[in-house]
């Protein structure tokens, strides 16, 4: 038994004991919540209030279970509540405020973070909030000045600073560092900026996981590095996603996204997979879900189940592009095969997907790196968004300037598929009838 399940079983112990309780049945309902145990979270913390409703403490946990819980809502309701009994308390405010990001609010989230920073010096957890909501309303200046914070925020998830940090000046044929950090989609975001630093005058080395690296082999730069590799060797350092605050993006001018590379070896392998294609059959890729030890994996994922849907349209094959632990979910299937072909042994890294991507008709996913590499590609890509979800993406359109080859569909409420797939299958069908009448 681990600490916190001791921890647990001293709580229900106290309630045993005593079920009137009430900062007992909170703090089971933070761990609960911890452990993903929402409901139960939930209803732990709702006996809370209704013992100790003048408790700002206990409504604010209550506030964030429920906005786990896809409860927006309720959530904000318990978060108001939190702050009106305790309007001086920053961190309720701050919770209050993550809320109401997370609601897609945005503007009354800003309107809290400035109410706010009269009261308390700008920390870096409230300005990475306020970037977050800027750059979702695509105010690109503003928020990715505030992208910054997060060196003081999650200085444990980003690469070390072994040299001087790149403010964007001329580099006048001295040596940069572009150290990776994030995922692998934010690689690829983040490659298109090399010609800006090139015309800076400078020479680059980029850091790139194993995974990318035959996929971004024609990036102009001295050489890709494995990340940590290289400490020494040159004068600045700068982190890839920083690019786009250091290079003045702005909603106009979001630079084309990076060429990459498909050795031939990999369209080879791709072809022979794949086989002939079928006249008036529209070959379609899935995803379901992005890397799981990603934190947000969890509203931008759902399950392979939701896309069986698109098997049922008249003249749509489908072919599973996944990847990772989600990918044992095909062995679920009884059809096995017949309605899903499975393409994941057979992607070693990203040039093995851009492979099979380069030869499909089309691709569905929930949002993680593929989307990216789909969109650099310039392949048709339906992107399922969740209801907030990465800033590229914005908050309304259904396409974006990052990628004009996807088109976006969009949760209307926090937790929602159903629309989303119901709205995407019924493009689909009228998508798989153009293209078979095409091939006729």
């Amino acid at each position: 038994m681990d600490q916190e399940d001791q921890l647990i079983s001293q709580l229900t112990a106290t309630l045993a004991a005593d079920a009137g309780n009430a900062g007992a049945w909170s703090t089971l309902g933070a761990m609960l919540r911890r452990r993903g145990r929402l409901e139960e979270a939930i209803a732990c913390h709702r006996r809370g209030v209704e013992l100790m409703p003048w408790n700002a403490g206990i409504w604010t946990n209550l506030g964030n279970a429920l906005l786990d819980a896809h409860r927006l809502q309720e959530a904000l309701e318990a978060h108001d509540q939190a702050v009106a009994l305790a309007p001086d308390d920053v961190m309720l405010r701050f919770n209050r405020i993550v809320a109401l990001r997370q609601a897609g609010r945005f503007h009354e989230a800003l309107a809290a973070m400035d109410s706010a920073l009269q009261h308390e010096p700008a920390t870096p957890r409230l300005l990475w909030e306020r970037a977050l909501a800027r750059l979702q309303i695509g105010d690109y200046v503003g928020g990715l000045q505030d992208y910054e914070a997060r060196w003081q925020l999650h200085a444990d998830r980003l690469p070390p600073r072994r040299g001087r940090s790149w403010s964007g000046e001329p580099l006048d044929g001295k040596t940069i560092l572009l150290s990776t950090e994030q995922g692998f989609g934010d690689s690829l975001l983040a490659a298109r900026y090399v010609p800006l630093v090139r015309a800076r005058g400078g020479r680059i080395l980029f850091e790139c996981h194993a995974e990318l690296r035959r996929l971004l082999a024609g990036l102009e730069v001295e050489a890709l590095v494995a990340p940590g590799s290289v400490t020494d060797g040159f004068d600045f350092q700068a982190a890839q996603m920083s690019l786009p605050g250091l290079c003045g993006t702005t909603a106009a001018s979001i630079p084309p996204p990076v060429r990459v590379t498909i050795p031939e070896q990999a369209r080879a392998k791709a072809a022979r997979v794949l086989g002939r294609a079928e006249p008036g059959v529209l070959r379609v890729g899935i995803v379901w879900s992005g890397r799981t030890s990603f934190a947000d994996n969890r509203r931008r994922a759902t399950t392979l189940t939701r896309f069986l849907r698109f098997a049922e349209v008249p003249g749509v094959r489908l072919y599973s592009l996944q990847k990772g632990p989600p990918e044992t979910e095909l062995a679920s299937l009884a059809s096995g095969r017949q309605l899903i072909v499975p393409l994941g042994e057979h992607l070693e890294d990203f040039a093995d997907t851009a492979a099979f991507l380069e030869q499909l008709d089309l691709v569905i996913m929930t949002d993680s790196a593929v989307a990216h590499l789909a969109g650099a590609m310039g392949r048709p890509i339906w992107n399922l968004l969740q209801h907030v979800p990465y800033w590229i993406y914005g908050s309304n359109d259904d396409h974006t300037p990052w990628y004009p080859s996807m088109r976006l569909f969009r949760q209307s409420a926090d937790g929602t598929w159903n629309s989303v797939f119901t709205a995407a299958a019924d493009a689909l069908a009228v998508h798989a009838l153009s293209h078979a009448g095409a091939g006729a």
